[in-house]
């Protein structure tokens, strides 16, 4: 960092809290920067294909529990079609994922949740179900427990307040005026799964897996509580025309027919 500092003749950052944070100036460099990265991807990408062929590398963001988004099958009609296309997938929290597209470290990324960045485009896959379940040992208190009942019970809860799965409990706990009883986090949904199985909390769950821990007998679930979240797959809207990202969304638009941009809703 002073490296830089010292070449642009310019301080960046300055330490406060114990971290450091960007100044004015370096606030101002790191926009202009995310745009040099996004028009240099787009023009390697054009210069590639006058010679004929699509190649190069993709950085897509993913979620750690990918199944619903079918990944795989997306992959591998890019393959198919673009030999010469790699793929670097990356599994991380749908915040994650928003912040490494603005930041250029991810270029397609798949995100759970409305889509509120004005400055992406928006594809929507499918949506998901979730519900709220606990441990089977807890099941008929579970199924009769009303809101502040729920809300008393041990949870495990994200430790990030950005992730989907974060906003969702806001939505339904805090606007009832309820906190609730968090005795654990994660920053992996797949964590809080064994720690649910394990006794320890309840949780937000997918509805697959929810399905699955009822037919197993290790899971109880409350009837209060039933809705479905859109998935996404999202990049920077200024890399629409990039070749590689069109191939992408060619590949995903043989998984996922009929696949066509969404408009960003306004953030609240």
């Amino acid at each position: 960092m002073r490296a830089v500092e010292e070449r642009l003749d310019t301080k960046l950052f300055v330490r406060a809290n114990r971290s450091l944070e960007l100044t004015r100036a370096g606030q101002l460099l790191l926009a202009k920067a995310k745009i040099l990265l996004n028009e240099a991807a787009l023009f390697t990408s054009f210069a590639r294909e006058i010679r004929g062929k699509i190649e190069g590398h993709l950085v897509v963001g993913l979620s750690s529990d990918p199944t619903s988004s079918r990944i795989g099958e997306v992959i591998r009609a890019l393959r198919n079609e673009h030999p010469l296309i790699t793929a670097e997938l990356r599994a991380r929290p749908s915040s994650g994922t928003r912040q490494g597209l603005k930041t250029g470290e991810v270029d397609i990324g798949l995100v759970l949740g409305q889509p509120i960045d004005a400055g992406f485009a928006y594809y929507e896959l499918t949506q998901i179900g979730f519900r709220i379940a606990g441990p089977a040992e807890w099941k008929e208190q579970i199924e009769s427990a009303s809101w502040a009942e729920l809300a008393r019970l041990p949870w495990l809860t994200p430790n990030d307040h950005s992730m989907a799965y974060s906003v969702m409990l806001r939505q339904l706990f805090d606007e009832r005026g309820l906190e609730l009883n968090s005795v654990a986090r994660f920053d992996n949904a797949a964590v809080g799964r064994v720690l649910l199985e394990a006794g320890v909390g309840m949780m937000l769950m997918r509805e697959e897996h929810v399905n699955q821990g009822l037919q197993q007998g290790i899971m109880a679930v409350s009837p209060l509580m039933h809705t479905r979240v859109p998935i996404f797959m999202a990049h920077v809207a200024g890399r629409r025309n990039d070749p590689l990202i069109r191939a992408f969304l060619d590949a995903a638009g043989e998984v996922w027919p009929g696949l066509s941009p969404t408009l960003a809703l306004p953030e609240l």
